[in-house]
């Protein structure tokens, strides 16, 4: 496929020699770490790794433990392309494809708290807890004008922090939060979702916008020849959906 595409523009992708991808391992609906090898893997490494091959070079996994620090590497130059959460505030330096993605973005509480339904999370007193950096947290912090917002240092980390200072709500992923009452007994997720996390791959707005146009049609056909839906299943993920094509 690359025949199609200039070698200015490739080379605007390999500065260094080959293509950095930063890997966010803080969603694990996207990346994690194999358990028998250790290596990271997940549908965004799967992704990294074909577009690497669609552009006919090799690639470099830049592995990070939070949004913030994925997000962090394509801003200062650190990384070439990364897997995020579309965000206006992220939308200042980095340039989005179409998402690939979405997941939604659900709320915890212990089974006897009075909170029930999304609508009462806002309130005063409520003390809610995101991941540093992440989507909700970017999200929430614009949409909420009553609860405080508490932030833990990685998404992992989140019902961690909740249950240890006895917070009110804890806010993420819901497949997340699903596991992690695996871990904790006394909770439930609240019904329903607080927003939709529409996950795209972006690249620094300094490569120009034919390098982002390559971009953008490369997630269209990953989206459209069954590649990102395979991947899902591949990797056994369950609740997140392939997003609809922006053509």
């Amino acid at each position: 496929m690359n025949m199609d595409i200039g070698q200015n523009i490739i080379e605007k992708f390999i500065s260094t020699g080959n293509l950095r991808a930063s890997i966010n391992l803080g969603n694990p609906i996207l990346a994690n770490r194999d358990p028998q090898s250790g290596l990271p893997c997940g549908v965004s490494v799967d992704l990294a790794h074909e577009f690497a091959r669609y552009l006919g070079v090799s690639v470099e996994l830049v592995v990070f433990d939070s949004a913030g620090k994925s997000v962090e590497a394509v801003v200062q130059g650190n990384a070439d392309i990364g897997f995020f959460a579309i965000d206006p505030l992220r939308g200042q330096d980095i340039s989005f494809t179409a998402p690939y993605v979405l997941i939604e973005g659900a709320y915890l509480v212990k089974v006897d708290s009075t909170i029930t339904q999304n609508d009462q999370v806002d309130a005063p007193n409520h003390r809610v807890v995101v991941g540093k950096g992440s989507a909700y947290d970017l999200y929430l912090t614009r949409e909420m004008t009553q609860a405080q917002i508490v932030r833990a240092p990685t998404s992992p980390t989140v019902v961690d922090l909740f249950i240890r200072d006895g917070l009110d709500v804890a806010a993420g992923v819901r497949q997340q939060l699903e596991a992690d009452m695996g871990r904790f007994s006394g909770l439930r997720v609240l019904p329903g979702r607080f927003m939709v996390i529409q996950q795209a791959m972006g690249l620094p707005k300094s490569y120009g916008p034919q390098a982002s146009e390559v971009l953008k049609m490369f997630i269209e056909s990953m989206k459209a020849s069954g590649f990102v839906g395979d991947a899902l299943r591949k990797h056994g993920i369950k609740g997140a959906s392939v997003a609809p094509s922006a053509n």
